[in-house]
């Protein structure tokens, strides 16, 4: 089960504790629950499935698989709707490890942070570059940003590299 809290990122602070940094391609092969997706992360490749989220879009059942990396090259073509390209950061804060995504392309400066937790009532000390919640907000579902294009941009952050 993966319980996740997310939230839309209002500035660039987290740079400055990001232990490491790599870009990430992925795809949708269905376009209903269960969902299938496909994603390169760096130099791996996995299958992922995952169930209709649960708890007010707090966690979700996952399954992941690692894959041959030119495998899912093959595979994303086949994807339904659109490809997501970001850039996910690692970021430490305090005694948690979050991921922050900076996406590009069509969501061009959009930037989402992610926090996986163990359990629904977990408390964690939000870093202070982390803005509005969106966790439970199907806009924010990368496997609805690949299907549809109304995912509001609230601030756009850039980041030159």
């Amino acid at each position: 089960m993966e319980i996740e809290h997310k939230f839309l990122v209002n500035d660039i602070g987290f740079l400055a504790d990001a232990t490491t940094s790599f870009r990430i391609s992925q795809g949708y092969l269905s376009e209903s629950s269960p969902t299938l997706r496909i994603r390169i992360a760096g130099q791996r490749a996995f299958l992922t499935v995952k169930s209709s989220s649960i708890d007010g879009g707090l966690s979700r059942h996952e399954w992941e698989y690692e894959i041959p990396v030119e495998e899912a090259r093959q595979m994303l073509p086949l994807c339904k709707g659109h490809v997501i390209e970001k850039t996910r950061y690692i970021v430490p804060y305090k005694d948690k490890t979050w991921e922050v995504d900076i996406f590009h392309g069509r969501y061009e400066g959009l930037a989402v942070a992610e926090l996986e937790v163990v359990r629904a009532d977990e408390y964690f000390d939000l870093p202070p570059w982390a803005g509005t919640e969106v966790t439970g907000d199907k806009r924010y579902y990368n496997a609805y940003m690949a299907k549809y294009n109304d995912t509001p941009i609230p601030l756009k952050i850039n980041i030159d590299k």
